[in-house]
C-alpha cells in the first residue's frame, strides 16, 4: 500500500443511495475500483438527510423515510492518481456532484 503524507486531495463524490452501476451500488462499484486502482485511502459516509439539484428531500425521518438516501464518498491521495479516476467515473456518476480540495495529511499508518 502506498503512504502519503504533506499536501495531497480529498475528492468527494455526492451520489444517491439507490444509484447503481452494472448491477450493483454506484458506491460499492466506486468502492472497489478505488482499491483495484490503489487509491491511498477510500471512506463511503450514509448521510441521514440531504437534497440536491432537484431539491427532493431525502431524509431517514420515520415519517417520510427514503430510500434513497444521501452518499458521499471520500476519497484521499495525489492530484496525478485523482485525476486519473475522474477520466474514468466521469461516464459512470449519470447524477451527482465532485468535488475537489487541497488537503494536508498529517498521520497515515498501516
Amino acid at each position: 500500500m502506498r503512504k502519503i503524507t504533506g499536501d495531497q486531495y480529498l475528492m468527494r463524490i455526492f451520489i444517491g443511495e439507490s444509484d447503481r452501476y452494472e448491477g450493483k451500488p454506484l458506491y460499492q462499484y466506486l468502492v472497489e475500483y478505488f482499491k483495484k486502482e490503489k487509491m491511498a485511502g477510500t471512506t463511503v459516509l450514509r448521510g441521514i438527510a440531504g437534497f440536491g439539484a432537484k431539491s427532493h428531500l431525502h431524509t431517514d425521518s420515520i415519517l417520510r423515510l427514503s430510500s434513497d438516501l444521501p452518499i458521499v464518498i471520500e476519497v484521499v491521495d495525489t492530484k496525478d492518481h485523482i485525476d486519473h479516476l475522474l477520466s474514468h467515473i466521469d461516464p459512470i456518476i449519470k447524477e451527482g456532484l465532485i468535488t475537489l480540495e487541497k488537503v494536508t495529511v498529517i498521520k497515515y499508518l498501516a
